[in-house]
């Protein structure tokens, strides 16, 4: 969440909610540090709950502008935000348990689905590439960031009296090649620079060879009779694993195993898929012209009901498992996780970032023990690890990105969204590459442009 002031009007980018050790998070994402009523406006760049999470939040305090954003980032949210109400719902009804039994104040939730529909009857979306008037003086043009599907890198043209500028944001930048989306496409030469850095310490795994490897893992499980367990967010990471399995599918390579998308949400998402093929690479488009659905094919059974998803765990035959959340933090993922990490015949196979302090990391590091639900599981299920799935750039292709621009126009760029060593590392790359004044801002810094 960026707030930006100019010509008296108060814009935010992107209005997320915070992800972390849970006390922490839920403190945070309560208060704003500003009055939500006097933002004139938000500009949305992608659906990612960890950018679009608080919105319903920002309304229900006051907020009452438009929320520009492209029309698939609206559907999305349109799905997503009613899920993050649900989840908040649920959450704050266990917490007012715990503290009713010790006679402290309940909570209420961050917000509910009514504040969900307020705040989506305030969205305004815009195509990629159309340049529209946002705010007295302030235009903005959304780029395909090519992350998820929907994802813009906005530019904001800013006129402040007889000054103008050129305010770039990365939003969430993807990559070159992920399999269903076109490319991140450059959004031309700026006079400032917001740019995540995720992935800035790291270059990875290259994409080449990556179906062989995600095969081999399930292959070796399938060998040795167990499950694969992949935890997934409902939104991009899950149709990118449904669509390897429909290309190894379609090759005749995939061992004869069910695929299961344990998800409400995940399958709900997939519906605004199917109905923004603007977004889709034209690989994507060839299999939709052949009446080839790479979201619906033989042997992928989407799950909702709860008494599926129970059922999936008396299964004893080998099978894979899309669930969520990605960062195994809540969702049906912790059921299968629970049900599965003590069996060194199964796999958890990670194909997301996992931030600190989160259950997908522990997974990641390979604590000998997990806990889920408050209970200690021995982890004996073989972790594997695919980190050229990540719809992040990596720090080879921001790098890139920003190197197309004119670096003596370039004044400023701010690094954000990633943990402080990662981006120290793209600091320091992007420094040795004579770009000047590249910052790290801490949480509430104040910048003049």
């Amino acid at each position: 969440m960026h707030y930006l002031s100019v010509n008296g009007k108060r814009l935010l980018l992107d209005c997320g909610l915070f992800q972390g050790r849970r006390a922490e998070a839920f403190e945070r994402n309560r208060s704003f540090p500003f009055d939500p009523s006097t933002i004139d406006a938000v500009v949305l760049s992608h659906a990612h709950i960890d950018h679009a999470g608080n919105l319903p939040n920002l309304v229900r305090h006051g907020f009452r502008g438009s929320i520009y954003c492209t029309p698939a980032t609206k559907d999305l949210c349109g799905v997503m935000l009613y899920d993050s109400a649900h989840i908040n719902e649920r959450d704050v009804e266990y917490m007012n348990k715990k503290l009713k039994k010790n006679n402290e104040p309940l909570v209420e939730p961050l917000y509910t689905m009514k504040d969900v529909d307020a705040a989506l009857g305030r969205f305004s979306p815009i195509r990629y590439r159309t340049t529209t008037e946002i705010s007295e003086g302030v235009r903005v043009t959304f780029y395909d960031a090519g992350h998820i599907l929907g994802s813009a890198a906005p530019l904001l043209e800013i006129k402040e009296g007889s000054r103008t500028l050129k305010l770039g944001f990365t939003g969430d930048l993807g990559r070159k090649k992920l399999a269903i989306l076109k490319d991140p496409e450059p959004m031309g030469d700026v006079d400032a620079l917001i740019s995540e850095s995720t992935y800035g310490n790291r270059i990875h795994e290259s994409r080449e060879g990556m179906k062989d490897r995600f095969l081999a893992v399930v292959k070796n499980t399938v060998e040795r009779g167990g499950k694969i367990i992949i935890p997934a967010f409902s939104v991009g990471r899950t149709q990118e694993i449904v669509y390897q399995f429909f290309e190894l599918f379609d090759e005749g390579r995939l061992p004869a195993i069910p695929i299961y998308v344990d998800s409400p949400l995940a399958v709900n998402v997939t519906e605004v898929f199917r109905n923004h093929e603007e977004c889709f690479d034209a690989e994507t488009v060839a299999y939709l012209r052949q009446n080839e659905d790479p979201f619906g094919f033989k042997r992928l059974k989407f799950i909702s009901s709860v008494e599926e998803s129970k059922a999936l765990n008396e299964k004893k035959e080998p099978c894979a498992i899309i669930s969520a959340s990605g960062m195994c933090e809540a969702g049906r993922i912790l059921h299968h996780l629970a049900n599965n990490v003590e069996d060194s015949k199964n796999t958890v196979l990670i194909v997301g970032f996992q931030a600190e302090h989160t259950l997908g990391r522990r997974l990641v590091e390979k604590a000998p023990e997990v806990k889920i639900f408050g209970d200690v599981y021995k982890l004996r299920a073989d972790v594997q690890v695919l980190n050229a799935y990540s719809a992040h750039a990596g720090q080879d292709e921001l790098l890139a990105y920003i190197g197309t621009m004119d670096k003596k126009r370039l004044k400023n760029v701010f690094l954000v969204h990633g943990e402080l060593d990662r981006a120290q590392i793209l600091q320091q790359k992007l420094n040795e590459a004579e770009l000047r004044n590249v910052v790290i801002p801490q949480r509430g810094e104040e910048a003049e442009l």
